[in-house]
């Protein structure tokens, strides 16, 4: 039996990318409590890896004194990762796309080309130093 009850947790870690590890291990296996494909659960890894160390690396400039705050609500049906940077923020929309022309050799923009690909909503705030990012649970494929 699936656990029905949702998960939910806010969370400031210092800005170090081995800090993400165990609110990432407790959401990982929310996801399994819930019955969670393992496609789901890989998927949401990733994008929490990437968006996380965006938000160490180019929001907080690698600033230990900073913290990064993450906030999670796993239901049986979906889950949903807001994570919020110190930093000035940026705009998105400014980023190249890194499948196209001379992008193919820069390294900027894969990240968010990833969690975009792997999870099912993702917003930014307004100011762009905040990620809201969500995943439905995939539909079961019957077993014949």
């Amino acid at each position: 039996m699936a656990a029905e009850t949702p998960v939910q947790c806010s969370v400031a870690v210092e800005s170090i990318p081995s800090a993400l590890e165990p609110s990432c291990r407790v959401i990982l296996e929310a996801l399994e409590a819930r019955g969670f494909s393992q496609d789901d659960i890989f998927a949401v890894h990733l994008a929490l890896e990437e968006a996380f160390l965006n938000a160490v690396k180019h929001g907080n400039r690698m600033d230990p004194t900073k913290k990064v705050t993450i906030e999670y609500v796993v239901d049986p049906e979906k889950v949903e990762i807001r994570m919020t940077d110190e930093g000035p923020g940026f705009d998105p929309g400014r980023i190249p796309d890194p499948r196209v022309g001379k992008n193919l050799y820069r390294p900027e923009g894969r990240g968010l080309l990833l969690i975009r690909s792997y999870m099912h909503t993702v917003e930014y705030s307004e100011r762009g130093n905040s990620l809201r990012m969500v995943r439905n649970r995939s539909q079961s494929i019957p077993k014949e």
